[in-house]
């Protein structure tokens, strides 16, 4: 049984998940404003869908490689400030794109807000890891990703709205004023255990059951992560999970109107509805991971079983919706998609508080995250060329589920156990 916390302890948990769900929300709003304004935006700088793809893959392109280092910097230099920092960053650049004249200007501005944007969700696995206790961390884990569907669920109609009162451009303007108020009020309001007054017996109780923490993660600590197979299990894994996520947060919109024939606005409405079931899905992943804890399994499996669940759902619901000839269906067999996808998400983020110690955990997790966004430069950028060559979105999703089945393997076979500290330091 895990040792009970303070009130105060308490407190700031619900804070630390607030502040995180804000922002990531906001995150996910940054990102979707290119797919929103997709066909408006072609239109009027004169840009085919391929270029279209092109420029959804920049973002996740910048962001996958910005990963490597911010892993290690958040370790080192703690959340606060680095979250603060690429909140600011992403923001300027999100209101940037409200200026560009041009395809090159509209490139620059995607790949500095995946830069900015890094930070955010191995900022949150090691605020999660910070503030709550291993055996415990599903749900928190749960909450903070379900900002990832949260924000694609506000985007059409929020999105929309703006778009059709004031016009793209006003609608990047507004996103990155808001951006940059809330990186004032996250480095206002946030602080880790060790910035506070919490006593040593809730130091305990977060840490019980855990190695000691040590200092900040070096560069050449950080490079021994790669010799483990668990590492690069999770990197081809999360490759997957985020290809098929990604393909369906960077297309919907434009498959809705094109695949699907929707009008603008009935596709702000009905774009918005996978991702209320990504939400749900989010929370019931972290839930269930935690269940399964409290059951008698490891850390690991607990996290293991519904990332390999949600995978396989995720690729059985996208071959229907790929098939059917009802925009009914597909849109309900979307939903059922992504509602897995988000389970596999959230716990694949949980997997991280539990496969490294605690000192490597946005370290791992950025590799994690380096891996799957691979996976998400690749979807709408190849998406962009299958539907340029072929007409239609039938054969990227059927690629798209492919490509979650395979990651549902590899968690199962080459994801087997824990980095431990002694792992670690047996390389030096």
């Amino acid at each position: 049984m895990t040792q009970p916390v303070s009130p105060k302890v308490r407190r700031m948990q619900r804070l630390a998940l607030l502040l995180l769900l804000v922002t990531g929300a906001i995150n996910y709003l940054d990102r979707q404003t290119l797919a929103i304004g997709n066909p408006e935006i072609r239109a009027e700088l004169g840009l085919s869908i391929e270029q279209m793809g092109y420029l959804l893959a920049a973002f996740s392109l910048s962001y996958a490689f910005a990963q490597l280092p911010t892993g290690g910097l958040v370790d080192k230099v703690g959340p606060r400030k680095l979250l603060g920092i690429g909140l600011a960053i992403w923001s300027v650049a999100q209101g940037f794109a409200g200026f560009v004249s041009g395809y090159s200007q509209f490139f620059y501005a995607r790949i500095v807000l995946g830069i900015g944007e890094a930070p955010q969700f191995p900022t949150g696995a090691r605020v999660v890891s910070n503030w709550f206790n291993v055996r415990d961390r599903g749900l928190p884990t749960g909450i903070f990703n379900s900002a990832s569907t949260l924000g694609p669920a506000l985007a059409p109609p929020l999105l929309t709205w703006l778009m059709l009162t004031w016009g793209w451009r006003a609608m990047f303007i507004a996103m990155g004023v808001l951006g940059v108020i809330a990186a004032i009020i996250w480095y206002a309001s946030y602080r880790d255990p060790g910035e506070t007054d919490i006593t040593e017996a809730d130091k305990a109780a977060i840490q019980e059951g855990e190695p000691p923490r040590t200092a900040g993660v070096s560069f050449a600590q950080w490079l021994r992560l790669f010799r483990f197979r668990t590492t690069w299990g999770m990197v081809l894994g999360f490759f997957g999970t985020v290809y098929l996520i990604w393909l369906y947060l960077t297309w919907l919109p434009g498959y809705l109107e094109i695949e699907r024939h929707m009008s603008v606005m009935k596709t702000g409405i009905y774009s918005s509805v996978p991702y209320i079931f990504g939400f749900i899905g989010s929370i019931v992943g972290g839930a269930v991971s935690d269940w399964l804890a409290a059951r008698g399994h490891t850390p690991m499996m607990s996290r293991k079983i519904p990332i390999i669940c949600g995978l396989f759902g995720m690729a059985l619901f996208t071959i229907p919706a790929a098939f059917t000839d009802s925009w009914q269906m597909a849109l309900t067999f979307i939903c059922l998609a992504v509602f897995c996808g988000n389970v596999s998400s959230a716990c694949s983020w949980a997997l991280v508080t539990a496969a490294a110690p605690p000192t490597y955990v946005a370290s791992i997790g950025s590799i994690q995250n380096f891996g799957g966004y691979l996976g998400g430069t690749l979807a709408p950028a190849l998406t962009g060329i299958i539907v340029q060559r072929t007409g239609s979105f039938i054969p990227a999703l059927i690629v798209g589920a492919g490509i979650a089945a395979t990651s549902a393997l590899i968690y199962t076979f080459v994801v087997k156990r824990p980095i431990s500290g002694a792992d670690l330091e047996a390389l030096t």
